[in-house]
């Protein structure tokens, strides 16, 4: 038997889901993540996982990971030390940046400007010099080069990047100086920036570049452990890692390119999402993934997540691709607390983590959470992860009493406050992803997963008008999930400037071309078959004089004979989608993209058994629970019991084992084919 391990590293818990290939049986673990040495979970709980399957690692086909590695380096600023080669006269391209300064009004006067990531007194000029056509002004002089890099090793470097004036264009140069730098500083990792982004924008490409080179020590470090490990397990087979566009790529890339990682975690939850959602009928999603220390949103549109080309991880903003997910500092361990200053309730950003974690875990945290106030609504079971976990539920109301004690209210009150404070939170996030990109929320589904997400999935329907509300089927672990069942990705951009209506199509299709046979080669060394590739094709393009594009996706075939035009309207609808006009100005070609994708996961969704519509021999009891100012009963369901067509009437809990749906009054859940639970209003 072949199986398919899906690995997705939380801030407070790390989930896994082994799928058995041939027949789509599933087996799903949560372990405790251990922050310190994120690669000890995935280890144990992949120990664990195999032995719940009576399996050993050598049965393992593919090992997924989605990883907060990159991420985590990056927040917590634990960058390598960076050295920077730049043309001579652009010593300074990271300090001028660019003329924009984050915030709202005066933000020019509190905001304090991040460090570089690579100091001034790491950047060295190289003599050198191409136009913007990649001709060559002036030649690289090499001696001068080697000269400079003495600099760099007095500084102690532990990473290189390599940024020259119009490289883009061509990269001669750049490789030649980075073949220097092997010679003269052997084993230290040199990135390129016509390899990381061969685009103009000389400030973008060079933030990028150092980006990269910045966390590559930090994910090469436990890239390389991880696989070592698990090859010491006995694991023979792929191990990919998953990128911040959804995709996936092999451990070994993934050392080269670890800015491609930086939104690894909040991917596998959109694709996992889009997934489940496939089999249940539904393509037009908004996706909540609430954890333990943040919620992760994404809009989905026929059955395509959207992508961004700006990836943002606190105070650094990269270009490459990522999903379009907004995050929130609102999850199950947000902290709540009464700042004296405005008196007012506040939930997170801070998190109590993984350790102590909420106080109800017993573990001695004593801040009241997210988690604590619903322990004390009555909404959470005494015990979670299939009775492993035992909730302290007076210690969550001891934690809760002192915000009701701040705000002179009741214990419930106090709860319910916290609950609606961070609904309102997740809220705001998906109103990004959805209003302000144009889109209507009322006009998509909301699929609620991750270890909160059910609980609060209902709720927050109710404030986006989103119905159904679809809680999949082991929600908890469905990052892992995403991990388990997405395709390897890559994919090369070119910068390109040319009016739409004075451009030869063949010319650019056979650029297109030329560009898919270099991606198409760089997933074969990835052990993917140019027969199991697919090809896609997208276009920046933009209003002639204007400082941004818009990404537009576009096929090959026939678009010698109209696709320019079809492009040009089709830019011009989405302009007015995004900004609601359009001009009658000329349109410019800004870059191509061409994304290669690997076969999909030959794993499909398993279906329940079917039932009456009487979901009574899944009751498991009935429990007191606080819901519309008042107590009210609720019933209590087992999912596993659960058929297919069972109508569940609210309130409601359905617990499961990593994972427990609330059903508010007045609202109706069913049970469809794949077991997922469909929430709607009653009426």
């Amino acid at each position: 038997m072949e199986y398919r391990l899906g690995v997705d590293v939380g801030g407070t818990f790390t989930d896994l889901l082994l799928i058995e290939e041939k027949s789509g049986k599933t087996y799903r673990s949560k372990v405790p993540s251990t922050p310190s040495d994120p690669s000890q979970a995935v280890l144990s709980g992949t120990q664990a996982i195999c032995d719940m399957a009576g399996v050993s690692a050598a049965n393992l086909s593919f090992f997924m990971h989605g990883t907060t590695v990159a991420t985590n380096a990056v927040l917590e600023k634990k960058y390598a030390r960076v050295g920077l080669i730049v043309t001579d006269g652009y010593r300074q391209i990271l300090q001028v940046a660019r003329s924009l300064v984050p915030g709202g009004l005066a933000a020019w006067i509190i905001w304090q400007k991040p460090e570089t990531l690579a100091p001034l007194e790491c950047t060295v000029e190289v003599p050198e010099r191409l136009d913007s056509g990649g001709n060559i002004i002036h030649a690289l002089d090499e001696d001068a080069l080697r000269r400079e890099l003495e600099t760099l090793k007095k500084e102690k470097v532990e990473a290189v990047t390599i940024c020259l004036i119009n490289s883009f264009a061509n990269n001669a140069h750049e490789k030649r100086v980075g073949e220097i730098v092997e010679q003269e500083m052997p084993g230290i990792p040199v990135s390129l920036s016509s390899d990381i982004l061969p685009e103009k924008q000389e400030y973008e490409r060079a933030l990028t570049t150092v980006a990269n080179s910045a966390v590559r020590p930090t994910v090469a470090r436990y890239v390389q452990n991880l696989r070592r490990e698990l090859r010491a397990q006995g694991m023979a087979g792929q191990i990919n890692l998953l990128r911040s566009d959804g995709g996936l790529m092999s451990s070994e890339k993934s050392e080269e390119l670890p800015v491609s990682l930086l939104m690894s975690g909040p991917a596998g939850g959109v694709s996992g999402a889009l997934w489940m959602a496939k089999h249940a009928g539904y393509e037009n999603l908004l996706t909540l993934d609430m954890g333990g220390t943040s919620t992760d949103v994404s809009l989905i549109e026929h059955g395509t997540p959207r992508l961004t080309r700006d990836t943002e991880v606190g105070d650094l903003m990269v270009r490459t691709s990522s999903l379009d997910v907004k995050t929130v500092g609102a999850g199950g361990g947000s902290i709540a607390h009464v700042p004296e200053l405005t008196g007012a309730l506040r939930v997170g950003p801070e998190s109590a983590g993984a350790d102590p974690g909420p106080a109800c875990y017993g573990k001695g945290g004593e801040r009241p959470t997210v988690t604590d106030a619903n322990v004390v609504l009555g909404y959470l079971p005494a015990a979670l992860l299939g009775g492993e976990m035992k909730l302290d539920v007076d210690a969550a109301k001891k934690a809760v009493q002192t915000i009701a004690d701040a705000l002179g209210t009741s214990l419930m009150e106090a709860a319910a406050g916290i609950i609606d404070i961070v609904n309102e939170n997740m809220f705001g996030a998906l109103r990004l992803v959805s209003v302000r990109q144009g889109y209507d929320p009322r006009d998509f589904a909301l699929i609620g997963f991750g270890g909160g997400g059910p609980l609060q999935a209902n709720a927050i329907g109710k404030l986006t008008g989103s119905w159904p509300v679809i809680i999949p089927p082991a929600p908890g672990v469905l990052c892992a999930y995403g991990d388990a069942t997405t395709r390897m990705r890559a994919e090369k951009a070119r910068s390109l400037s040319s009016r739409l209506d004075t451009a030869e199509a063949g010319e650019l299709v056979t650029i297109l071309e030329e560009m898919a046979w270099e991606v198409s080669r760089e997933l074969i060394e990835q052990d993917v078959p140019e027969a199991e590739q697919e090809v896609q094709f997208e276009a920046g393009v933009r209003y002639q004089g204007q400082g941004f594009e818009v990404v537009l996706p576009f096929a090959l075939d026939g678009f010698v004979d109209g696709g320019l035009a079809r492009l040009a309207e089709a830019f011009h609808a989405e302009h007015e989608k995004l900004f609601t006009f359009r001009l009658e100005a000329p349109i410019e070609l800004v870059n191509l993209r061409v994304t290669v994708l690997g076969k999909a996961a030959n794993v499909r969704a398993s279906e329940i058994d079917g039932g009456n519509g009487d979901p009574s021999e899944a009751k498991t009891g009935t429990t007191t629970v606080w819901m519309d100012g008042m107590e009210k009963q609720a019933t209590l369901y087992d999912r596993a019991l659960l058929r297919a067509g069972d109508r569940i009437s609210g309130p409601a809990i359905v617990t499961e084992m990593d994972s427990t749906t609330l059903i508010l009054s007045d609202h109706v859940a069913e049970i469809d084919h794949f077991g997922n639970i469909l929430i709607n209003p009653a009426a």
